[in-house]
C-alpha cells in the first residue's frame, strides 16, 4: 500500500522540477561532459604548442648571436641581431637567385603534376581501356622502389641529353608521379557521377574538354592537395639538386643554404635566419592552397 503514494510522489516532484534521480542523473552527465571538454581542449592546446614550438625557437635563434644561441639557460624571447644575421646571409649566400631558381623549379614541377596526374587518374577512373589493370599494378608498384636507387639513372639519362647544370633537369623528373595519380584517382571515383561524364558525351564533349570542364572542377580539393605537397616536396628537395646543379649560380635554396652552412660554420644565427627565409614562402603557399582544400571538404560534408 505504501509503494504507490511513493511513486506517486516522485514523479509529482520531477513533473514540477523538483530535485530527484533524474536531475541527479543529468547533473553528473553534464559535469562528465564538462570534464571531457576540458581534458580534450587541453591536450589540443599542449599539442599545438609543442608543434608551434620548434619554429618559434627556429625565429628566436635567428635575432640572436651565438653567444645568445649557446646561453643557459637559453632565452626564449627575440634578440637583437636580426638585421646582422639577414646581412650575413646575403653577403655570403646568392639568396635572391636562389629564390627566383627554387621558386621556379616548386612551382613549374607542382602545376605539371596536377597536369598530367589528374589526366592520368581521371582516365584509370572513368574509362575503360586496354591493360588497364596491369598498367595500374605497375606504376602502384613504383612505390616499393627507393628513390635512391634512381638516382644513377637519372643522371646518366640527363647527361645523356645535356640537361646537366639545367633547372630543367629538376622539373621534368618530377613532372608526373604514382602517388598523385593514385591519390587523384580515388578521388574521381567517388566525386565524378557516370552520368555526369555521359551528359558530357551525348554534348558532344571528348575526352580533354571532358577533363577539363567536369573532372578539374570536381577533382578541385585534391589538386590543391596534390599542389601544396608537391611544392613543398619540390622546395625541400636537397640531393637530387646538389647532384644535378654544378654551376653556383644556377643552385636551389636548399643546396645554398647548405653552402651557408659550411662558411658560417659557428654563425648559427645566420644559418637560422636563412632557414626562417626559406620557410616563410612555404607558408604563404600553404594559406593560399588550404582555402580551395578546405572549401571542398566543407561542401562534401553539407552535400552528405
Amino acid at each position: 500500500m505504501t509503494a504507490t503514494p511513493t511513486t506517486t510522489t516522485t514523479n509529482t516532484a520531477a513533473a514540477l522540477g523538483r530535485p530527484g534521480a533524474a536531475g541527479n542523473d543529468r547533473g553528473r552527465g553534464f559535469r562528465r561532459g564538462w570534464l571531457g571538454t576540458a581534458v580534450t581542449h587541453l591536450c589540443l592546446i599542449v599539442g599545438v604548442l609543442l608543434s608551434i614550438f620548434p619554429f618559434w625557437w627556429l625565429l628566436v635563434m635567428s635575432t640572436s648571436t651565438n653567444a645568445e644561441i649557446f646561453g643557459y639557460p637559453p632565452s626564449l624571447w627575440f634578440g637583437d641581431n636580426a638585421l646582422a644575421n639577414v646581412a650575413s646571409v646575403f653577403s655570403n649566400v646568392d639568396m635572391l637567385r636562389a629564390l627566383l631558381n627554387t621558386v621556379l623549379v616548386a612551382g613549374s614541377t607542382a602545376v605539371l603534376v596536377m597536369l598530367f596526374d589528374s589526366l592520368a587518374a581521371f582516365a584509370f577512373a572513368k574509362y575503360e581501356f586496354p591493360f588497364k589493370r596491369s598498367l595500374f599494378t605497375v606504376m602502384l608498384a613504383t612505390f616499393l622502389v627507393p628513390g635512391s636507387l634512381s638516382l644513377v639513372p637519372s643522371f646518366v639519362l640527363m647527361a645523356h641529353l645535356g640537361w646537366i647544370g639545367g633547372l630543367q633537369a629538376l622539373i621534368i623528373p618530377g613532372a608526373a608521379n604514382a602517388f598523385g595519380i593514385f591519390l587523384l584517382r580515388q578521388f574521381a571515383t567517388t566525386s565524378i557521377p557516370n552520368e555526369v561524364i555521359d551528359s558530357a558525351r551525348v554534348d558532344g564533349a571528348g575526352f580533354f574538354r571532358t577533363w577539363w570542364s567536369v573532372a578539374v572542377p570536381m577533382l578541385r580539393g585534391g589538386l590543391a592537395f596534390l599542389g601544396i605537397f608537391t611544392f613543398i616536396t619540390a622546395w625541400n628537395d636537397y640531393v637530387w639538386p646538389l647532384i644535378v646543379l654544378i654551376d653556383p649560380k644556377g643552385q636551389t635554396l636548399q643546396v645554398a643554404l647548405a653552402g651557408l652552412s659550411s662558411v658560417n660554420a659557428t654563425d648559427l644565427g645566420a644559418v637560422m635566419a636563412g632557414a626562417v627565409i626559406s620557410v616563410f614562402p612555404l607558408i604563404g603557399v600553404f594559406i593560399i592552397g588550404s582555402r580551395h582544400f578546405i572549401a571542398n571538404i566543407a561542401a562534401g560534408a553539407l552535400k552528405g
